[in-house]
């Protein structure tokens, strides 16, 4: 196991801090981009892959923005290792299972991000903490503008950036928001909100984005398409959608606080202790519990906890990084064990 030395780092987008944090735990903007002159990495033998490797490393250590980053090869490391990657969403699902030569490079505070030879040659990646899209999409414009003069990017000035799967192609901009309903799930609104979502152009999947389910009401919201729209367009449009549904889940929370106080305590008293006290939790109750406790905060029942250990928590009670801190990989029981003692600790 070649990345234990990441669960002594805590990545930048747990702060506990950022706008709108009580509903949004955070923002993040990934641009796919290929290479000219190569075929797409699922059309591509392994030699032109590592030619793409090479050439992509090579431009970000001209990078200012990508000082003293990790460059991590998938195939050097353990299936454990790709997995804590996963958890700590820097590289998707797909990536971590893929084959070929594959990579990831992994800026300060993991804020910033590139997956080599996923789906496309590159997804660069950024990431903040809390409701800041706009100012996320400020960031990585310039790191992609800087890429830009040591990357030939494939691009047709009638379809713009060429990427692998059609719904990219265009922009190449996938923008998402990790979303924390409760509230609407709670008062049964949450079915309205999801259906609105697809007739408004956008997606809301699991905690792990694309092909994952949704654990502890955290959604990932997501526009689908990105051809014949700006990338402005796309966020302005996501940021309006996301605005309203902030306001329905802090409307619902309100009506939960009027109407169901003592349910609410109930709920909350009740998972917070199970978290306490608990010798054996599987991650999914974990995060169903935790879910609650959240929401406990944030209407403003003391708890003594706060925002930046439930994010520690949602991170470091995942398989790989249970693994990781042990040294060695444990059967499910195993693990079900190590994080009841590990929330444990924490909540004392």
């Amino acid at each position: 196991m070649k990345l234990k030395y990441m669960l002594e780092e805590k990545s930048g987008w747990l702060t506990g801090e950022g706008p709108s944090l009580e509903v949004v735990i955070s923002s993040r903007i990934r641009l796919a981009r290929n290479l000219s002159e190569y075929l797409f990495p699922n059309k591509s033998q392994e030699d032109q892959q590592k030619q793409v490797f090479k050439l992509i490393t090579e431009a970000v250590k001209k990078s200012n923005y990508f000082k003293n980053a990790a460059i991590l090869r998938l195939n050097d490391l353990e299936k454990v290792d790709r997995q804590l990657l996963m958890e700590r969403h820097l590289v998707s699902f797909e990536h971590a299972r893929g084959k070929g030569e594959r990579g990831i490079i992994i800026g300060d505070k993991e804020i910033i991000s590139i997956m080599i030879n996923e789906e496309d040659h590159l997804r660069i990646q950024a990431l903040q903490p809390g409701f800041q899209l706009s100012e996320v999409w400020d960031f990585i414009t310039r790191i992609d503008d800087e890429l830009s003069k040591y990357l030939d990017y494939a691009f047709s000035e009638e379809w713009g950036y060429l990427t692998s799967c059609p719904t990219n192609t265009g922009t190449g901009i996938r923008a998402s928001v990790l979303i924390h309903l409760p509230g609407l799930v709670i008062t049964g609104e949450i079915n309205k909100v999801l259906e609105a979502l697809s007739k408004l152009g956008l997606a809301a999947r699991g905690l792990y984005g694309e092909g994952t389910r949704v654990m502890g009401d955290f959604f990932q919201i997501s526009n689908q398409v990105t051809l014949c729209q700006t990338e402005e367009n796309i966020i302005d449009n996501i940021e309006r959608v996301v605005k309203q549904i902030i306001g329905y889940e802090l409307k619902a929370r309100e009506m939960l606080k009027k109407d169901t106080m003592e349910e609410n305590y109930d709920r909350v008293y009740r998972a917070y202790g199970i978290l306490k006290n608990a010798r054996t939790i599987s991650f999914v109750e974990a995060m169903e519990l935790l879910s609650k406790v959240r929401l406990g905060v944030d209407i403003g029942i003391d708890l003594g906890v706060d925002i930046g250990i439930l994010n520690e928590l949602m991170i470091f009670t995942q398989p790989a990084h249970l693994q990781e801190s042990s040294g060695k990989i444990l059967d499910p029981h195993e693990r079900d064990i190590l994080r009841a003692k590990f929330i444990r600790e924490k909540l004392s």
